[in-house]
């Protein structure tokens, strides 16, 4: 768990009852560091302040899933407690808000709870508001269950969500969905287009855009 919090008592006082529970769990002071903590570690949770030198709390969370692509769920606590700022910090991204002064057993029940629904979709491959499960080759839109593919078209999907941002070529393709077998230009166009279909229909967006002579992308413009 990384705990980011300028107030030093407050930071104590959760690492000491959470190391009781066995957490592991590291610490920032400010928004730099948490950044950079998190572009070099992965954690099951995030208890993120809202005020913060330098940064603040909703600048991190946006930081955190826009620049980062991180999808760790991140527990926003505060004493800002209007409803514009709850509404403020869900739109940056944060799974939960606590608002200060705070019981640390309900921060405890809340990290354990987004710690067992983030265990159930870890394995997700997110791109923007899309994520596929590998292994059900289930496709979820804002979490809810939108399609699941089969074969060729699951495989064909999973390949650009990893290369993301990168674009696959044919001959990428061919080697990490036919296993490097002579594959011809149409059948990989046929899967494709089926594949781009689907997806088209489940989610109302277009996802899959073609790079005439240079393969496929996920397609930044997907409501278009």
């Amino acid at each position: 768990m990384l705990v980011v919090e300028d107030n030093v008592p407050l930071a104590e006082n959760i690492f000491e009852y959470f190391g009781e529970q066995n957490y592991v769990l590291d610490f920032a002071s400010d928004g730099l560091t948490a950044l950079h903590l998190l572009a070099v570690n992965e954690y099951d949770v995030i208890v993120l302040d809202v005020m913060l030198p330098g940064l603040n709390g909703f600048e991190i969370c946006k930081r955190i899933r826009q620049d980062l692509r991180c999808g760790t769920p991140v527990i926003l606590v505060t004493a800002k407690d209007h409803i514009s700022d709850k509404e403020t910090g869900f739109n940056a991204g944060a799974d939960d808000y606590l608002v200060k002064p705070f019981n640390l057993k309900e921060l405890s029940l809340r990290v354990q709870a987004h710690t067992r629904r983030d265990t159930r979709s870890s394995n997700l491959l997110s791109f923007e508001s899309v994520s596929f499960n590998p292994e059900t080759f289930d496709v979820y839109q804002k979490g809810t269950l939108v399609t699941t593919l089969t074969g060729h078209g699951a495989r064909i999907f999973e390949s650009l969500l990893r290369a993301y941002p990168r674009p696959l070529s044919h001959e990428q393709l061919v080697e990490q969905v036919w296993g490097g077998r002579s594959t011809e230009s149409n059948t990989v166009r046929t899967h494709v287009y089926a594949l781009r279909k689907q997806l088209n229909e489940s989610t109302q967006r277009n996802l899959i855009k073609t790079l005439h002579g240079r393969g496929y992308i996920l397609n930044d413009n997907a409501s278009s």
